[in-house]
């Protein structure tokens, strides 16, 4: 278990059913390939053939996607200015554990320890403090996770052990004894993420203003990587984007 994933769980489930609860409809596997845009209605055309109308479509794909989705030519310059908007990948390690071994290992209490950074080929750790679970999470981002692309699974599981190994000064037999299952998740492989967050560069600015300028059109874009705060890249900025691009939307048409 990792926490944090299990607090995206909880917010994206809380998502599902307001939506439901509003009259919405979730098409899972629905790949959309094309948006077309006539009259001021949308279609939004799938892989697998079905077409879905609709009065306007938020469009909150990850950024590489987005530049292959077929949109109409009134909002292509749009998507063209999304390539000044940073986006960077994530290897995230979960390993699950018997015990939290790590509490005395090093001879003093380390019961309260939260995250753990070093110079470890893998070098950021948490913990599930306060929580109890005997999960460690490693993560490591950027120029890093692009080199290990064909790493698998279990290449990025030792890596992480490895590192743990050194950070903590034990055996890696030692905890290889206690680890219960391991999971390795490299978002750069994800064919609808391609990657794990945007970060800002010194366009970015300009180009999230573009991407959120409201012109009379049905096509809209919203997602972390427009949010004009300081937390883009977030769960948090996502949902703030989200809330602010429906409200202007609608302030738009009344």
């Amino acid at each position: 278990m990792d926490l944090a994933g299990t607090k995206a769980t909880a917010l994206i489930e809380f998502l599902v059913s307001e939506c439901r609860r509003q009259g919405g409809t979730i098409h899972l596997l629905s790949v959309v390939t094309a948006i077309d845009e006539s009259r001021g209605r949308i279609a939004a055309y799938c892989h697998d053939g079905a077409i879905h109308d609709a009065d306007a479509a938020i469009v909150t794909v990850p950024l590489p996607i987005l530049r292959e989705i077929k949109l109409p030519h009134a909002v292509r310059e749009k998507v063209t200015a999304s390539t000044d908007i940073g986006y960077g990948n994530v290897v995230k390690i979960l390993l699950r554990f018997t015990t939290k071994w790590w509490i005395n290992c090093s001879g003093r209490d380390l019961g309260d320890l939260s995250f753990v950074f070093s110079s470890a080929t893998v070098p950021t750790w948490w913990t599930q403090h306060p929580a109890e679970y005997p999960v460690l999470t490693g993560w490591f981002a950027g120029p890093k996770a692009d080199a290990v692309a064909r790493h698998t699974v279990s290449e990025l599981v030792n890596m992480g052990l490895d590192s743990l190994a050194e950070i903590f000064n034990l055996p890696r037999d030692r905890m290889m004894r206690d680890l219960i299952s391991s999971r390795a998740i490299n978002w750069g492989n994800d064919p609808f993420a391609r990657g794990a967050y945007s970060y800002a560069t010194p366009k970015t600015r300009e180009a999230q203003a573009a991407l959120r300028k409201l012109e009379g059109g049905a096509v809209f874009f919203a997602g972390e990587a427009l949010y004009a705060g300081r937390d883009m890249g977030t769960v948090e900025a996502a949902l703030a984007n989200g809330r602010e691009t429906a409200q202007a939307i609608l302030a738009a048409r009344r």
